[in-house]
């Protein structure tokens, strides 16, 4: 058998992320016109759509022309993966606009370059198949890197992600327009806050949209904690 070959179509700071812990295992190459040069392959869509393994790490409001530019090169069989933060649209998308022969997974890995600074080891990738049954096999080969794989449909990744990341993002932000965060008084329980906050605060403006606009979700949990909020706020 012929060793898969494995494209990555974007290469900001996940697409960075997911070939520096890739390219060991399989023949990898890069598609991204504003990458900087590196010593991996860098090629077309058109060339890219051709490996066997197709990640998309590219900006949501990106990804339809991305799958427009790729879906005639697929070849059969091969698998198709999307890493948005959300699943609902990305899954939307790819089953319109890619063709039948190909297998297609909506995932979201639950880290990105700072909190897995140290190592995948025990991090989380939440995994929607939606066509094909090569998923089994990439699954397996996550959890042999150390990732926990946890299966979701897009639409329960959405309500879940509200929360876990909607808040978490809307509570950063707005802690960091604060000003500088006290530290010399900091109890330990402000600390692991300011931490959380600052391990998202960085995030580009097109991932802050993505989680806070594009998750279907996401609207209605925040509305609720703010309401919430207030009225904590009005009983003390």
């Amino acid at each position: 058998m012929r060793p898969q070959t494995l494209s990555v179509i974007g290469f900001g700071a996940f697409g960075r992320l997911a070939a520096r812990h890739l390219r060991p295992h399989l023949p990898l190459s890069v598609c991204d016109p504003a990458a900087r040069s590196n010593d991996l392959p860098m090629v077309d869509a058109a060339r890219a759509a051709r490996a066997d393994i197709v990640v998309l790490a590219v900006p949501l409001p990106h990804l339809e022309g991305v799958l427009r530019a790729i879906a005639p090169h697929l070849r059969a069989g091969a698998v198709v993966i999307d890493v948005a933060s959300v699943k609902v649209e990305p899954a939307r998308l790819m089953l319109d606009l890619l063709p039948d022969h190909v297998e297609i997974v909506a995932s979201h890995p639950l880290f990105g370059p700072a909190s897995a600074a140290g190592g995948l080891e025990g991090h989380g990738i939440a995994w929607s198949p939606l066509r094909g049954r090569a998923h089994r096999l990439l699954a397996a080969f996550l959890r042999a890197r150390g990732l926990q794989v946890i299966p979701t449909t897009p639409d329960q990744h959405d309500r879940d992600m509200a929360v876990v990341q909607g808040l978490t993002h809307l509570i950063a932000r707005s802690l960091s327009r604060l000003g500088p965060l006290p530290q010399r008084l900091a109890t330990p329980s402000f600390t692991l806050l300011a931490a959380a906050a600052a391990m998202v605060q960085d995030d580009s403006p097109e991932l802050l949209a993505t989680i806070l606009r594009a998750n279907p979700h996401a609207a209605a949990v925040r509305q609720r904690f703010l309401a919430e909020a207030a009225g904590v706020a009005a009983e003390v």
